[in-house]
């Protein structure tokens, strides 16, 4: 199949994907909730066995270390974030660790996670062995499951959801990563970003749950209701380049924003792209060098996120 028929089929179907490549750890002891409660964003009291909670880790100024999917286990919790947060995020939480009863375990290479979207997720719940943990989960911006399970059971457990429900590999879940508004660690999100510059106060923070690192800014950022860039959608019938730089039509010289992931949507039928809007209209110029040098320009159509529901 081409991919725009394995997307018609996922949009249809709903689909599978393997994100067992992601940092996987487990929290344990007696202090864990408490003391990762005082590390992230959202309310870790409300983690469970039955659905992730989406999370930021911060640095004091209100700066992005990571963001984490949390779950519960029996006795410990379930933390997992890109590859690439493998080790800056175990140094981070574990710098952190002090007097409290907790520790963190990698857990990467032992468990295996899938993930169920769309209008094939339902069948996970009653289609599944009971040595994979079942967990709601909205990675893709549509309700799914995630299913965890120790390596030895993955292909068993991939091969049967395999031969029911279309295969969302890396090109595909960026199409509907982007299309679904989702911004991803080392794209969207980067040590430089702010949690509401992303928009994941809708997703991430709970503002009510007391103090956490990073609370300070974020709750001050929340009472003057305003940051100095967002991240928005973008459309174009031109190709799209991440690291482009977007400027208003009337305006040459002043620099309005930039892309940070691009696609073609087979969705919208068009070129489309996430990236942070400063300033500017509904109607924006891109600009990125030429095969010789000169810069090529294009138009650009601001819109807003989810670019397709």
């Amino acid at each position: 199949m081409t991919l725009p028929e394995i997307y018609a089929d996922i949009r249809r179907r709903g689909g599978v994907a393997d994100y067992s490549a992601r940092a996987k750890f487990h929290l344990t002891g007696t202090d864990r909730v408490r003391f990762l409660n005082g590390q992230v964003s959202n309310d870790v009291r409300r983690a469970s066995d039955r659905e992730t909670l989406y999370a930021c880790v911060m640095t004091p100024k209100g700066k992005m270390s990571g963001d984490i999917m949390i779950s519960a286990g029996a006795d410990f919790l379930r933390l997992d974030a890109e590859p690439s947060l493998r080790e800056s995020l175990a140094h981070r939480l574990e710098r952190y660790i002090i007097s409290d009863d907790a520790a963190l375990q990698d857990v990467t290479e032992q468990t295996c996670l899938i993930h169920l979207f769309g209008e094939g997720f339902g069948r996970a719940s009653h289609a599944v062995e009971n040595h994979v943990s079942v967990l709601s989960s909205r990675r893709l911006g549509v309700a799914g499951f995630d299913l965890l399970m120790n390596r030895e059971f993955f292909s068993e457990t991939w091969r049967s959801f395999t031969q029911k429900l279309p295969v969302a590999d890396e090109e595909m879940l960026e199409v509907l990563r982007v299309e679904a508004g989702i911004p991803r660690w080392g794209r969207e999100l980067t040590a430089e970003t702010i949690p509401v510059e992303a928009g994941l106060d809708k997703t991430a923070i709970d503002y009510e749950k007391g103090c956490y690192v990073g609370q300070e800014i974020i709750s001050r950022l929340k009472s003057v209701g305003h940051v100095n860039k967002r991240l928005c959608g973008f459309v174009s019938e031109s190709p799209l380049q991440p690291g482009m730089r977007l400027f208003a039509a009337d305006e040459s010289t002043r620099e309005a924003g930039w892309l940070t992931s691009a696609v073609y949507s087979f969705g919208l039928e068009k070129y489309a792209a996430l990236g942070y809007l400063k300033r500017g209209g509904e109607v924006l110029t891109a600009r990125h060098p030429g095969a010789h040098g000169e810069e090529a320009t294009l138009l650009v159509n601001v819109r807003g996120l989810p670019l397709i529901q």
